[in-house]
């Protein structure tokens, strides 16, 4: 099986692809920008770090959209912090602020900044954005990437947005940081 870790620029390909190497140790797992071995890949991870202007700007301009196209409309395709977020329609994170990002339009719906009215913890202490570290995971469908992790499990986040599916059946799992948030996404390959 070949794995490969789309390298436009942005995000922390290795650290993904020792992930992907721990956890499929028999796998063939690459990083690349080469559009023919993306295109070759039995799975693609998107991984994504920093701010969503820079980081559309990065896939586009390296001419890396339509391979991300075409494997997400045709095999295993992981998006993984803003890689996750470069599926939807739109992001509220945009030079100058009163704009707004395009994304690819994969998903509909949009990545919101977390409200600061709404970042506030039961006991009535502010949150701090960038929401930074563990925070449980609730499963809401039974889905192949649950495999092994228990529900409630905790993730780490890095994060100052989050993404707002329009469908519902979308969610996979949520988290809570002042408010429910959609921490993951499955729709077939997706």
């Amino acid at each position: 099986m070949n794995i490969v870790v789309i390298d436009y620029g942005m995000g922390n390909v290795r650290s993904a692809a020792q992930a992907l190497i721990a956890v499929a140790p028999d796998a063939n797992v690459r990083i690349s920008s080469d559009v023919a071995v993306i295109d070759a890949a039995d799975r693609v991870v998107f991984p994504g770090q920093g701010a969503m202007p820079d980081c559309m700007g990065e896939m586009r301009s390296s001419g890396l959209e339509q391979a991300v196209r075409r494997a997400a409309a045709s095999k295993p395709f992981l998006g993984i912090c803003v890689g996750m977020q470069m599926l939807f329609d739109f992001s509220e994170e945009a030079r100058p602020p009163a704009l707004s990002t395009a994304g690819l339009g994969l998903f509909n719906g949009a990545v919101k900044r977390f409200p600061p009215a709404l970042m506030v913890d039961a006991n009535g202490h502010r949150l701090k954005v960038p929401h930074m570290g563990w925070n449980q995971v609730y499963q809401n469908t039974p889905h192949r990437l649950w495999q092994g992790i228990a529900e409630g499990a905790r993730f780490y986040f890095v994060h100052s947005f989050y993404v707002l599916a329009e469908d519902q059946a979308l969610v996979a799992a949520t988290c809570d940081y002042g408010l429910q948030f959609h921490a993951a996404l499955a729709q077939d390959n997706l």
